[in-house]
Order: C-alpha cells, then structure tokens, then sequence
C-alpha cells in the first residue's frame, strides 16, 4: 500500500520534519512532491519513534508546512549500472549530466554498498604504472591500496589527478580490462570543465566515469559523490571483473558539507566544528577499495584532499592518514620552485609497496634503488640546512656533492612534463643515473651484487649535463 503523508512539522536547512510515520527506515528514500508539481528526493537520516528527519538532496527552497506530499520508497538510495556506462558522465547524485539519456541498468546497488568480509579480502599485490617517476619510484600506487594526494590550497592537484587518470595503466596487456572512476566534489565549473574536456582530448574519455559535483549544486549531493563513485567502481569490479582506480577529489570539500550536515542536525561538533563520527565516515568510504578472494577485479583509490593552511595535522589529513596505507604530499617550497609535480618525497610513503614491486612486478633493483633515493634525498635536506647556518662555501667537498645531487634529483626526477609519461624502467634508469654522481661507498642502502649490476660512477662531468 502506498501512502503520501501531506505536511510537514517543521523546515531546518535542508532538513525537513515529518510526524507520524509508520514504518520508515534508516537511510529510506523518499520522494517529496511540492503543491506546483516539482518533484525532489530525499533520505531519511534520523528516526526517533514515528518522527522521521528527513535530508532533501535539492534543498528546501520552496517546501511548504501544509501541503507538501512524502512518500516513502520502501528501499535506500540505489545507482542504476550497466556495461553502458563507461564513458558517462553524471551529476553528483548519479544523475546523467552529458546530455545521452538514462542508463537502462542490468541492476541496481546500494551506495552505501556491502561491508567486505575481512577474511575474504586478499593482500593487494603488483602495481599501477602512473608515469610519474616519483609516485612509481617511491611511493608505488599497488592495484587494491587507497593511497591519498595531501595537497593545499591553489597547488596544481587537478593537474595531478588529470595525469594520474590519463597515463595510469596496469602491467600486461589488459588495457580493456582497466578504467577509471573520476569523482569531484565541490568544484566550479571552469574546473570541472577542464577535467571533461582534458579527458576528451587526450581519447580516454571512453574507459572513465565521471561523477561532477559543483559548487553551485545542494552542497547535501556532495556526500552522495563519493559513494555513488565507489558503487560504480565496485559493480566494474566484481561483477565484471575490471581492475579500477577511483580518484576522488576534494575530500575535504566533502567534510566540509559533511560538517554543514552535522551542524543542521543540531550534533555535538567535534574538532574545528567537524562532526565526532568523521573518523567512521571516511573509513566507510576509504575502506571500500580492496580485492576479493574469487574475483578477478580491484578496486583501488587515490583521493586527494586540500590541507586548511597546510595544515597535515588538520582533521582531514590528519583522520585520512590513519584510515589510508600512506599518503603523497605535495610541497608548496617545491612548487614555488617551479618543479611539477611537486611531491615532496621526504614525508611520502606507501606502506603496501614492499610487497607490489621487485621481481617479477617491476624490477629487482627497485627496493633497494628507493631506499637509497629517500636515505640520499635526506642528505640533501641536511647538507641544506648547514648550508643556510654557515653558508653553502663553507661545507665540505661531500656535502657540496650531496647538494649537486640534490638540484639534480629535484630537476630531473621528481620534475617532468604534464604529458610526460615514463614507463617504470626509465623511471628506474632515471635513478641509477642520479645515484651515479655519487661514490659508491656513500650508497649504503644498496647490496653490491646491485650495485655491480646497475652502479656506474660518473667522473669529471658536469651534473646537469648527464642529468
């Protein structure tokens, strides 16, 4: 039996009370019918007896107190998937945007999707080539890992997360069976136009899904974003098998409405006014990348998030940082200097690298070659800093070679062009040449059955030559 309940008890933001409801759930959604016609859509969020509080996706504009109809769905928000919708790009709420018409869906699922059987996980293995020397080097991005960008304010991270989506491949040949799932929140339109048209000209438009939240859209669709986004990722992968890597970006645009959501409902705000539960709801949303035993596919994750004031102990970087296996983080000292991209490498890490690389993945040299790149790249910050106490002429011979490798590192490794794409050998090539200024006996990371294979000292030349 279907049932309207016309009225509403009271209007809050973009809440809206109803009394004397039977048999609401959590989550439910409901279809709320304005006295011109409009029809929006709506969740319940909190139910205390037969009071429901129910969050209007497109805002509370317009809603009368006494004549306002709400119906109940009987079933929580779902995204409509088929095969069809690679290549789609949908608003916020999963709605299409690109002007082709509905998906005919195969099925329907849940966006808060299916809590994943820890014992039925698998350990995430091999890697996802990006291009980008430092990120494959370093900090490896390995098919299953959520492993976040913590950038700031003005940084060029759409420029990173365009790149990452464009040149981003998996070993083998099984370029049909890899695809991006492309999600922003909060973004103004000349960025969001931006990330569509960059995708078009480069021809992958074809394997990337994109969901666009903007700035000017109910701020409430903003925490749909992410979950519609990992829906999608999850039915490409485990129902048809595909290996997909999910940027989402900005993160902290999505606390921020998460944030606006809490204050609304009138919750205890906890730290800088940010909801006590954030910690879970990340998590809920971080932890929905992972490979499952028996499936083929892998959901994997790059969020990137924007850090207030560059502050990595703000809540957002601060709660991601502890949910996620490592994070890469951009230095605005380093983009000041006009390398891009400018990952700062000292304070990045991937936690899960160690068992996605080496033989049989990259190459045999490539621990050892990253242990020695971030233990010399700490030399440098060293010799930098007796360099600005007692002057960079007064250092020592080997403190002074340390420094050359230094400006060497930053202006050929870690900096390359924004289509620039280097396969994983040249990136490992790429290091050994910049090792190789250095003596041998100074390369302590590095076994010698290694170092007699790939080290070749360079002698009486000019650094930014050979670089």
């Amino acid at each position: 039996m279907i049932i309207d309940y016309i009225g509403v008890k009271e209007i809050s933001g973009s809440l809206i009370v109803i009394d004397d409801v039977e048999g609401a759930s959590f989550e439910e959604v409901v279809e709320i019918r304005l006295e011109n016609g409009e029809t929006r859509q709506g969740r319940i969020v909190q139910i205390e007896g037969k009071r429901i509080v129910v969050q209007v996706f497109e805002g509370t504009r317009g809603i009368a107190l006494n004549n306002t109809r709400t119906r109940l769905k009987g079933h929580s928000m779902e995204m409509p998937l088929s095969p069809e919708i690679l290549g789609r790009v949908f608003d916020g709420a999963g709605r299409p945007m690109d002007g082709l018409g509905d998906i005919f869906p195969q099925k329907r699922l849940d966006i808060n999707g299916t809590p994943i059987n820890p014992v039925s996980r698998e350990y995430p293995r091999n890697y996802i080539n990006t291009g980008i020397s430092s990120i494959d080097v370093l900090t490896t991005l390995i098919r299953g890992q959520k492993l976040p960008i913590f950038s700031g304010s003005g940084m060029k991270h759409n420029e990173l997360a365009v790149q990452i989506a464009r040149q981003a491949k998996i070993s083998g040949n099984k370029k049909d069976k890899f695809a991006i799932v492309f999600a922003a929140m909060g973004v103004k339109n000349d960025v969001a136009e931006y990330f569509k048209k960059s995708f078009e000209d480069a021809g992958v438009l074809g394997r990337v899904v994109m969901f666009l939240n903007l700035s000017n859209d109910p701020v409430i669709e903003r925490i749909l974003t992410p979950r519609c986004a990992l829906t999608t990722a999850e039915y490409l992968a485990f129902e048809l098998g595909m290996h997909i890597l999910v940027i989402m970006t900005d993160m902290t645009s999505y606390a921020e409405a998460l944030r606006e959501f809490s204050s609304s409902k009138g919750e205890i705000p906890g730290r800088k006014g940010y909801p006590g539960y954030l910690y879970s709801d990340l998590a809920s949303l971080y932890e929905r990348a992972g490979m499952i035993k028996g499936k083929s596919g892998s959901v994997t994750q790059i969020p990137i998030l924007t850090m207030p004031n560059d502050d990595i102990t703000h809540p957002v970087p601060d709660l991601t940082g502890y949910i996620t296996e490592g994070q890469i983080v951009l230095g605005r000292d380093l983009e000041g200097s006009g390398i891009y991209p400018p990952v700062s490498i000292l304070p990045s890490l991937s936690r899960l690298m160690k068992d996605g690389i080496g033989t049989g993945y990259t190459r045999e040299d490539h621990g050892a070659l990253a242990n020695q790149l971030f233990a010399s790249y700490a030399k440098v910050m060293d010799a930098r800093s007796l360099a600005s106490v007692i002057g960079e002429e007064e250092l020592s011979p080997s403190a002074k070679r340390i420094i050359e490798f230094g400006k060497a590192f930053e202006s050929k490794f870690i900096n390359q062009g924004a289509n620039e794409d280097r396969t994983i050998i040249q990136s490992l090539d790429l290091g050994w040449q910049l090792l190789s200024y250095l003596p041998r006996e100074e390369l302590d990371r590095v076994d010698d059955s290694v170092l007699d294979k790939y080290y070749r000292e360079q002698k009486n030349k000019n650094n930014e030559e050979k670089c």
